[in-house]
């Protein structure tokens, strides 16, 4: 029996619409810049003619449940929402045909990727790593997964609001970069494997939030979300 210097982290996992199981979290995937708005939000305009999707990933300790309270983050005064819908992986898959990609999906939910994004745009405008704007502690936020084995959600409203003002609405159609286009490309770089998350990008309207706000947002036909920013440590 292996033996460790210390107790190792516990499995992250999130609860399953429906089940007494968990879904065991193995890597946190985001895709950068996949609705149009954002793109232009973010001063990065996309010609998917020329262009094809990026990501960038997070440690699964950043994973938090949908309705918890964290700590604005440390070293930070520009902390942002990001909503998006997350797209659960169920089998391993590599190479995966665009037309395939519903055979490796488990099911669906409702996301948030917090951003330090003062940090972030130093870190662009440098050309160094994103880490220290995204992969920031308690930052990815996710609602319990929705099974829907074998199928692609391909449109639905996604919401988010801050303190019940609506920040950001659009709709999944509005994706870049669909599904089974993002499955496809994804796993031409990694062996997808049961556990992954793919965080599928947010629409325009993203902003900061403080200490004391509260975030809900939804993706129609799938799950909603909630957060609640508590003071800095």
């Amino acid at each position: 029996m292996t033996q460790y210097l210390f107790t190792p982290p516990a499995v992250q996992s999130l609860p399953i619409r429906g089940k007494t199981e968990c879904f065991p979290i193995n890597r946190l995937f985001f895709v950068g810049r996949n609705y149009h708005a954002h793109a232009v939000e973010m001063q990065r305009p996309v010609d998917k003619s020329k262009d094809r999707p990026f990501y960038f990933t997070k440690a699964p300790q950043t994973l938090v449940h949908s309705g918890a309270t964290v700590a604005y983050p440390p070293e930070t005064t520009n902390y942002h929402f990001e909503m998006e819908m997350v797209v659960a992986i169920g089998k391993a898959g590599f190479r995966v045909k665009a037309e395939d990609a519903h055979t490796v999906v488990y099911g669906y939910a409702a996301g948030l990727d917090m951003t330090r994004r003062d940090l972030q745009l130093v870190a662009r405008e440098t050309g160094r790593p994103w880490d220290l704007g995204k992969d920031v502690e308690q930052s990815s936020v996710c609602s319990e997964i929705v099974p829907m084995e074998g199928q692609i959600v391909d449109h639905g409203a996604i919401a988010l609001e801050v303190n019940g003002q609506t920040k950001q609405s659009s709709d999944v159609d509005r994706l870049i970069w669909n599904v089974r286009e993002i499955i496809a490309d994804l796993s031409l770089f990694y062996h997808l494997q049961p556990g992954d998350l793919i965080y599928t990008g947010t629409p325009d309207g993203v902003g900061a939030v403080v200490a004391g706000d509260r975030i809900t947002g939804r993706v129609e036909g799938v799950a909603e979300i909630a957060l609640n920013v508590g003071p800095a440590e």
